[in-house]
């Protein structure tokens, strides 16, 4: 098949177009510059359509990666990246599909479209999206999903969870800063572990692909490893692989989320720079427990093929080559 790929240059985009490359012709766009020939630079939150790249081939599907994934950044930039991002590409599906036959667009959206504060065990694709959302991450990639829903063509939505491998930029090495830093806290309160679900990197890209070549699997799909872990265990245990101490200060959850709030608002008041030292989307990480029902992803898709304790091995090795 002939795929074009959004956010190729990014985590979980980069990862599909490598796998994808031995098994279809591949295109991909993307906001930095590559040096690629199989790629375009194109920021498709400021770029109208009749402005996009010509490709070198008509594509019988689109995956769309390309997103603003970070859990803290100012809301013009998710509504830019997330929404207007999402309705170009769209508008763009339509306008190929009046010159050849319409590319099937697999949508990458997130599960925390149904987060809240609190636990919530074996989230099914039917579970309800809104009406509040945790951040404004979330509340854009739940409007992202009904701009895709409004294609005429075939559409999937897919839901990853908790994405983490070689070239994360967000899961992991955040906490790890933080661990450097000793601003890593064991958060308390709880009576039993928080537990969450996460999925490897590629395992989501050939979920992703296996979408894109099968035009009968429609709607939604939450994916995951299908192995819930403890997340505060999880995480030190890639702390001591990777050398770190554990964790010595203990912070209760409810005063971790506050001192979050109060950061995030102070951020946003002085338009300081970057993102605050923890956020509330951070906190909520290791605080609740957040599990999601694989059956239709298993039934359709089948299991993933990397353990949980494989992609940890493997995320370990290659973040110690940057230490």
């Amino acid at each position: 098949m002939r795929i074009l790929v959004t956010g190729a240059s990014g985590f979980v985009g980069g990862r599909l177009v490598e796998l994808a490359r031995d098994r279809h012709e591949v295109f991909g766009i993307g906001r930095r510059k590559l040096d690629r020939a199989d790629y375009a630079s194109v920021d498709l939150g400021r770029t109208p359509v009749d402005e996009l790249p010509e490709l070198p081939w008509h594509p019988d599907a689109v995956v769309h990666c390309a997103a603003r994934a970070t859990p803290y950044a100012s809301r013009r930039d998710y509504e830019r990246d997330n929404i207007t991002g999402t309705r170009t590409v769209v508008e763009w599906a339509r306008m190929l599909g009046r010159v050849g036959a319409s590319p099937r667009l697999v949508h990458v959206s997130s599960s925390s479209v149904l987060y809240h504060d609190g636990d919530q065990l074996d989230l099914t694709e039917e579970s309800p999206v809104g009406p509040t959302f945790a951040n404004d991450y979330a509340r854009t990639k739940a409007a992202s999903e009904q701009v895709a829903q409004e294609y005429d063509g075939s559409v999937v939505v897919a839901r990853p969870r908790a994405v983490f491998g070689p070239g994360d930029t967000v899961l992991f090495p955040r906490i790890i800063a933080a661990a450097k830093a000793d601003r890593l806290p064991l958060l308390t309160g709880r009576d039993t572990p928080a537990v969450g679900d996460l999925i490897y990197v590629d395992n989501l890209a050939e979920y992703l692909l296996e979408l894109a070549v099968r035009p009968e699997l429609t709607g939604v799909y939450h994916l995951t490893n299908a192995e819930p872990v403890d997340m505060q265990a999880l995480l030190v245990d890639v702390l001591d692989r990777l050398g770190f101490p554990p964790p010595r200060r203990e912070v209760r959850i409810g005063t971790a989320l506050r001192a979050a709030t109060a950061l995030e608002r102070t951020w946003r008041l002085l338009h300081l720079p970057g993102e605050p030292p923890i956020t509330r989307y951070g906190v909520g990480v290791l605080s609740w427990s957040k599990t999601f029902d694989p059956d239709k992803m298993l039934r359709d898709l089948g299991a993933p093929g990397i353990s949980i304790e494989k992609g940890i091995a493997e995320f370990v090795d290659w973040q110690k080559e940057r230490l």
